[in-house]
């Protein structure tokens, strides 16, 4: 039986990343942790809006969910995170699950819209519900792990553990028969439901996976920065980063968002240490209107444009060798 390259890869990378923490400093755990939590959510987000053809602007909602769901249970029982995390992806798929039931009629800038407006409610509700610490915020206090040089190292690990598993899920849905479905779906819906295929079902699919996925990305942050609140939690560089990384990487397939959220988190972590951290939205911003206009496809559509072009030339150039023999 043929091993696909993705699992020894994956393998390798995570045995580098436990190994990386016994030779490098705090610095690169923070910023590792950072980067790998932008892929999670740009590998979620891609799952519905480049998958199926829905742009969600309510990203940081789940993300948010996700993190206030640790709050809960850290003020309720304290549970260690194997418990922590996949309660968050329970509540945040099953979140993602009644939103798209509200909202997966709608099409086009009404489902962005309303996907926006689901988050600011949420976010208002976080604001006023004192038993989470309200407007207010809440702490979080870590102890230190065996066999951690930190307790960033030991988060960075999980979210590299994670962020694996994310886009192995994401690459399996690809090549599924529920990725078909939703290729078709994003390319004519209509034409997708007359040709009988099951068009709400696989967008319920989408959107559970993808908010399942954004809530285990936010399980880990209030961990990580120890002090959480609606601010910081529905903060806008989440809910733009969700976009404009799988955006840059291309959207077409599982790789890209891999491609682009390393590509521009790498980038963010170094102007927030080298020039200043108000330069990342900007970045964002500049980076994003410049694919979308110049190569909507991102990165993998412009390496298989260059690899269709490389191909052409070459039988081209074979075909004037063989008419000069």
């Amino acid at each position: 039986m043929r091993i696909a390259p993705f699992w020894p890869l994956a393998a390798a990378t995570f045995v580098i990343g436990v190994a990386a923490t016994f030779y490098f400093n705090e610095y690169y755990f923070v910023a590792g942790y950072l980067v790998l939590q932008g892929l999670i959510m740009a590998t979620a987000w891609n799952i519905l809006g480049g998958f199926t053809g829905y742009v969600n602007f309510g990203s940081a909602g789940f993300f948010a969910m996700g993190a206030y769901t640790s709050v809960v249970l850290y003020t309720a029982i304290n549970p260690p995170l194997f418990v922590v995390i996949p309660a968050a992806a329970v509540v945040c798929g099953l979140l993602g699950l009644g939103a798209g039931y509200l909202t997966l009629r709608l099409r086009g800038v009404y489902f962005a819209i309303a996907t926006l407006a689901m988050a600011i409610v949420l976010e208002t509700l976080m604001v006023n519900w004192e038993y989470v610490g309200g407007a207010i915020g809440a702490f979080i206090i870590t102890e230190d792990v065996p066999f951690f040089a930190s307790y960033n190292a030991y988060l960075f690990v999980l979210m590299l553990a994670l962020a694996i598993g994310s886009v192995a899920l994401a690459r399996y849905l690809n090549f599924s028969r529920i990725g078909r479905g939703l290729a078709a779906i994003r390319d004519d819906e209509v034409a997708a439901e007359c040709a009988g295929v099951p068009t709400l079902r696989l967008k319920l699919i989408s959107t559970t996976v993808m908010g399942a996925m954004m809530g285990v990305a936010g399980a880990l942050y209030p961990y990580f920065v120890t002090f959480v609140e609606p601010v910081s939690a529905f903060s806008l560089i989440v809910a733009v980063n969700a976009i404009a990384m799988p955006m840059i990487g291309g959207t077409s397939t599982w790789v890209g968002p891999v491609i682009g959220a390393l590509l521009l988190g790498s980038v963010q972590e170094w102007t927030k240490v080298n020039i200043s951290s108000e330069l990342n939205l900007l970045i964002v911003g500049v980076l994003l209107v410049g694919f979308v206009a110049l190569a909507p496809q991102g990165i993998v559509g412009l390496a298989q444009k260059f690899a269709a072009w490389t191909r052409e030339q070459r039988e081209k150039r074979r075909g004037d060798d063989s008419a000069t023999a």
